[in-house]
């Protein structure tokens, strides 16, 4: 996964996830992309800094947008447990969607991308899977137009 700041026509920045570069820039040529703030399309991304961690700041580092300081009024540690706060809760949710998924759709496994283009062409009816799929596999259901997104792995999911 790898997270994007992103900055639409109008300016607004925000931010979002993606399952690699080519899946944003995928869905960004499909005008998928939307700004939160006034729905425009028009998106691209912004100029972030990038953040080498070593071993013992892997905890206690984030990345930040290099074109979005910390305010000026915001004391120094505030920041950081407000992007702590804001990672915990954004790992929460995520947790919530995945258990949500987990037991609310079929875990068909390796057969996952064989079952979701059946349903997409109608061979079989439409149910809610999850599975396994390669990155190509899932690149060439997009092309086909299948509708398919990664279920999120959380950094305690690989442990």
């Amino acid at each position: 996964m790898i997270r994007y700041t992103l900055r639409c026509e109008h300016g607004h920045q925000f931010e979002s996830w993606f399952q690699s570069s080519s899946a944003y820039e995928s869905q960004e040529r499909r005008h998928l992309i939307d700004c939160p703030a006034c729905g425009s399309s028009k998106v691209e991304r912004a100029i972030m800094a990038p953040q080498i961690i070593g071993k013992k700041g892997r905890e206690k580092a984030q990345p930040v947008p290099a074109a979005a300081p910390a305010p000026a009024e915001a004391p120094a540690g505030e920041s950081t447990s407000l992007m702590m706060a804001q990672e915990r809760e954004l790992r929460a949710k995520l947790k919530e969607l995945r258990d949500h998924i987990v037991k609310n759709a079929d875990n068909v496994g390796e057969r996952f991308p064989n079952e979701a283009r059946k349903m997409h062409y109608g061979d079989i009816e439409h149910r809610p899977i999850y599975g396994e799929a390669s990155p190509e596999e899932a690149r060439a259901l997009i092309d086909e137009g299948v509708e398919v997104s990664p279920l999120p792995t959380l950094p305690e999911d690989r442990n």
